[in-house]
């Protein structure tokens, strides 16, 4: 943790008049500052420990809603305020240590940041959602709470047990630091719509004993920091014009799965409701805990605005979703807007090169020249004709025509003189032409043994998936398909024939199969040509109604699939040095005196990647073989869980004006995957 670190939080345990870690209370910083903060902590008194901005609007709306059951739950007047990013994290941890543990939480140091691993890590929903009475009408599938239950949960939430209010910070001290831990959030509820409508945020208040204060490193690393709300620039009721006018507030209180129904006010069985019966919200035995005992939230809220949810437990995942569920509630309030449980990713569409690949992305509006002049101080023109990345090392610039061999292992391309230029191609190397096209060496998912030359296309597909439901499919949209690949083996029916009919499609002219005439004669491109690609021959086997003629077309159809697939194999092989010998490179193993039906080359068998999906009645996977030019996807994830939305007229964003067009915006600074 850095110095500087330590001597903000000490500052902040001084200003509330808690105890120090042993030493620190006699360093040079921390004597000059004693009489400012005794006089500070003073006036504070005198004033009553005024609550901040929002907590004042929380509070009133407690006790106006509340008013009826005659507790008056209140706010804590004093909190360890996390002003700044990072303070929650470094009190996670014992300034002198790099572990905690108590019955809450264990955490741990580690090179690259923290551990935590609440004492509960759970996704179950049974029975977790309480709503208190009086507010908005409470679903069917949720839990109805009594005001007057609502208002003792909240009052017993502010009396936890003094070990849950101890600051892992001061854990190993003598005397360690005890207090609640408050942070502002302000995420994101209605996104900006370009010289229209400014961004909408809520303000949410976090409030958690000492010991839980990893819970708040969690959902400020997700939701940022929203500064100390007692200085007036983050009043958010001061900048109307970005806030909805809502406020949320969570408190954690793990210590509430220990109390009773009895004791917060729940009613007998003989004298509750049909819902509190079908619900569990009375009792039959004096000694019943409420919920069982088991963890749970219950949150209050009406029309006005305001909502505020405690929540019996520690896992994260729980404080998470009660964000996600107070945007919810502020984007139904403040009206055009939605929060949606979805996922996204920006995908760039990858291909299988082959062993061969000529580059195409060569055109007059991209070359080495523009890159260099725009970027000078981050590439390096080299004497070659390449450039390498300055920032980062694994990145070759080359030019867009550079030719790339797996055969050979090198990068060339013509040089400007007439002359030839070659560099290594390297595994730990990405080749980029001018138009950003990647070109890199890569492993087969199914064979760990064969290498290709994988091509990421330069521009990217934004991919968004709302999902109303858990299991929708928001975040499937992010991972890699290769888990669904099954490795089979290429098949044929009768080997020597099949072996003529490949030939005979190799030793086609397929020079004259254009419907606009004009284009017959100008590809006369062999399919063994390493001028062309895999993905090439396959658009060439493909019938095309608007490219192809008819003729062409109909001698595509009476071709049968695994034919096509054995042509792939052979152009995925071919190795020029075989000259027209491809044949005797391709066999099948003779199995009791006849030949069998699994295609080898050189001998080792030939495999195929299948994609699996779904399932046949009798139980079986339903396969399909994958293209042989096909590569999965490189994503990266933009979306995990949580996205704000709105839907405004194209005239605002000068599109179509009889169309209308949704805008979304991920909520989350950092993405939370289990």
């Amino acid at each position: 943790m850095p110095p500087t670190q330590n001597a903000a939080i000490n500052l902040r345990l001084a200003q509330l008049g808690l105890p120090l870690p042993e030493g620190s209370e006699y360093t040079e910083a921390a004597l000059l500052a004693r009489p400012i903060l005794a006089r500070q902590r003073e006036l504070s008194r005198r004033l009553a420990d005024r609550l901040c901005a929002a907590d004042g609007r929380i509070q009133s709306f407690l006790d106006d809603y509340l008013a009826e059951t005659g507790e008056q739950p209140q706010l804590p007047h004093r909190t360890l305020v996390l002003d700044e990013a990072g303070l929650a994290r470094a009190l996670s941890l014992p300034v002198d240590g790099d572990r905690f543990t108590s019955p809450l939480l264990s955490s741990y140091r580690l090179v690259n940041g923290v551990l935590h691993n609440p004492a509960n890590d759970r996704r179950t929903t049974a029975g977790v959602f309480h709503i208190a009475e009086g507010g908005l009408p409470i679903p069917d599938d949720k839990l109805a709470v009594p005001m007057l239950t609502f208002a003792r949960l909240l009052a017993l939430a502010f009396q936890p047990p003094e070990t849950d209010m101890v600051l892992p910070y001061s854990a190993n001290q003598p005397e360690p630091a005890a207090c609640f831990v408050s942070l502002l959030l302000r995420p994101l509820v209605s996104p900006e719509v370009p010289g229209s409508v400014r961004e909408k945020r809520m303000e949410t208040r976090f409030i958690v004993p000492g010991g839980t204060v990893a819970n708040l490193d969690f959902v400020e690393g997700i939701f940022g920091n929203g500064g100390d709300p007692y200085l007036p620039e983050n009043d958010a009721s001061l900048a109307p014009e970005t806030w909805t006018g809502h406020t949320g507030c969570v408190i954690l209180a793990p210590h509430l799965t220990r109390v009773t129904k009895k004791e917060v006010g729940l009613p007998h069985v003989g004298e509750a409701t049909e819902r509190q019966q079908r619900d569990g919200m009375c009792w039959e035995n004096e000694d019943e805990l409420y919920n069982g005992g088991k963890a749970f939230k219950v949150c209050a809220r009406d029309t006005r605005g305001v909502i505020v949810t405690v929540i019996a437990d520690t896992y994260f995942g729980y404080c998470k979703k009660e964000v996600k569920t107070q945007i919810s509630y502020s984007a139904n309030l403040f009206g055009n807007a939605e929060e949606e449980h979805s996922g996204g990713a920006l995908v760039f569409a990858s291909y299988n090169l082959g062993q061969e690949y000529t580059g195409k992305y060569s055109s007059d509006e991209y070359s080495l020249a523009d890159v260099l002049e725009r970027d000078p101080d981050r590439f390096a023109e080299q004497p070659q004709g390449h450039a390498d990345d300055l920032q980062q090392p694994h990145i070759v610039l080359v030019p867009g025509d550079a030719r790339f061999s797996m055969r050979d292992m090198t990068v060339s391309w013509d040089r400007p003189d007439g002359g030839a230029a070659t560099v290594p191609l390297r595994a730990d190397k990405a080749y980029l032409s001018p138009s950003g096209y990647r070109v890199t060496v890569a492993q087969q998912p199914h064979d760990p043994s064969t290498w290709t030359l994988v091509g990421t296309v330069p521009s990217a597909t934004s991919c968004h998936k709302p999902a109303t439901v858990s299991g929708g499919g928001k975040s499937e949209i992010s991972k890699a398909i290769t888990d669904a690949f099954i490795v089979g083996s290429a098949f044929t029916a009768s080997f020597e024939t099949d072996i003529d009919s490949v030939t005979s499609i190799l030793d086609r002219d397929f020079s004259r199969r254009f419907l606009d005439p004009e284009r017959n004669g100008e590809d006369t491109r062999p399919i063994l040509s390493r001028d062309r690609s895999v993905g090439s021959v396959i658009k060439l086997l493909t019938p095309s109604p608007s490219q192809y003629t008819a003729d062409y077309n109909a001698w595509l159809s009476r071709i049968p699939p695994y034919i096509k697939e054995l042509v792939y194999v052979v152009k995925r092989s071919y190795r020029p040095e075989w000259g027209d010998d491809w044949r005797s490179h391709f066999s099948v193993a003779e199995i009791d005196g006849r030949q069998g039906n699994s295609l080898r080359l050189d001998g080792t068998k030939v495999t195929l990647s299948m994609l699996r999906v779904g399932y046949n009645v009798d139980g079986s996977s339903r396969l399909f073989s994958l293209r042989h030019d096909f590569s999965p996807a490189v994503k990266v994830q933009n979306q995990d869980d949580i996205t704000a939305s709105t839907v405004v007229p194209g005239s605002q964003l000068g599109l179509d004006p009889a169309r209308s067009y949704k805008l979304v915006e991920n909520c989350e600074n950092l993405l939370f995957q289990r």
